[in-house]
């Protein structure tokens, strides 16, 4: 542990990430067109003479802290994107851009590592090693991550830390767990061909539509007779479209929905089921099915070390760690994980209502939490791999 306690953010700099969290929740950017959210940063970093790193992402900062005493190096990863929904909270620093919210709290990542940014410069001299800032583009496209890692911005890290808001946690709570935290999120896209004829004479046809509504129903057998009682997984269909006349039965129909799953394995069972179910009833009914994958992130999977790192960081900073319920949301940090060890945490936010919703809002006394607790986490993290700690 640090000799001497990381401090909490001042009132003052506390209004300033308030500030920054707001001109950021005004002008929100969809994944890959964060142009004016990357400038933002840059200028915010700068002002603080932190090194920015020349990497070639269209968008998205990678930044550095450290460095003056040879060290680990370690990462800390926001994401910057925002989502196409329509604002309704009501807010005086409501999003000014239609059909575009803020509405999974990126920008208060963003602000909060910004933050930790700042409290991690001013104790820069004390630091052993390097702290490398990654404000990630294309999280809600589950692309970001993958171009973070191909602009070379995780070369020589030993580890990777990340949060997510958690509406349903309070302000000083924060969720750390060992394994599966968040789920993988793979998309599908069905296309059911059949035949068409004129509704009265259906024998004429293959109707592609009572074919689709076979599949939805077996498909319900897949979490339940395929996938252990002691694992979890997710098929929901989504979305069901056929035809263009009351009296025409059509030639296609079109199925789209995800599957949610904690497990590797899991997810592959599921998959090769799922498809196995599809092709199988569309036989059965003399019609034909074909399936798109739309692949998402794996699921985020905590390395033990550095949950007992996290919770000993956010203890040691004063907050409350708890034993988080898993998320069957996705999130593509898993793709960092994969690549070199990871802790993703959920920050308590005590919101009213869930991501993605347009009237989605967080307690912002969250941002001298979050400040607090990865300033913490970031310098033992280093004393950590500093020492020849190691995952497990």
């Amino acid at each position: 542990m640090p000799s001497d306690a990381v401090r909490i953010p001042s009132a003052a700099e506390v209004d300033r990430l308030i500030e920054i969290r707001r001109e950021l929740h005004r002008f929100p950017e969809l994944s890959g067109e964060e142009h004016e959210t990357t400038r933002r940063i840059r200028g915010w970093l700068s002002e603080a003479g932190i090194r920015i790193l020349d990497l070639p992402l269209a968008t998205g900062v990678v930044a550095e802290v450290g460095g003056l005493q040879p060290g680990p190096v370690i990462a800390i990863r926001a994401d910057i994107d925002a989502l196409p929904i329509q604002e309704e909270t009501g807010l005086p620093f409501a999003s000014e851009i239609e059909g575009r919210m803020h509405a999974c709290g990126h920008d208060f990542h963003t602000a909060a590592l910004i933050g930790t940014a700042y409290a991690l410069k001013a104790r820069e001299d004390r630091l052993r090693g390097t702290i490398r800032l990654i404000f990630q583009p294309a999280e809600e496209k589950a692309k970001g991550a993958k171009q973070v890692i191909g602009s070379g911005a995780l070369e020589g890290v030993q580890a990777i830390f990340g949060m997510h808001n958690k509406p349903d946690l309070p302000v000083g709570t924060i969720g750390i767990k060992e394994g599966p935290l968040m789920a993988a999120a793979d998309g599908f896209v069905v296309e059911v061909a059949g035949k068409g004829s004129h509704a009265a004479v259906p024998e004429a046809g293959l109707d592609p539509i009572v074919t689709a509504s076979h599949i939805i129903t077996a498909l319900q057998s897949v979490v339940s007779r395929n996938i252990s009682s002691l694992s979890s997984a997710v098929i929901s269909v989504t979305k069901l479209h056929s035809g263009t006349a009351w009296n025409v039965i059509p030639e296609q129909a079109l199925l789209e929905g995800t599957i949610r799953t904690f497990d590797q394995q899991v997810r592959e069972q599921v998959l090769a089921r799922f498809e196995q179910v599809v092709r199988g009833v569309a036989e059965a009914f003399g019609t034909t099915a074909a399936v798109r994958w739309i692949e998402g992130p794996p699921p985020v999977d905590n390395d033990p070390a550095l949950v007992e790192l996290g919770t000993a960081a956010a203890e040691a900073a004063g907050y409350r760690a708890i034993v988080p319920v898993p998320s069957p949301a996705g999130e593509d940090f898993a793709v960092y994980q994969q690549a070199v060890p990871g802790l993703f945490v959920f920050m308590g936010t005590n919101g009213k209502q869930e991501w993605h919703h347009p009237a989605f809002d967080l307690d912002e006394n969250a941002l001298p939490v979050s400040v607090a607790f990865f300033t913490q986490l970031a310098e033992d993290a280093l004393a950590h791999f500093g020492h020849g700690g190691a995952s497990k």
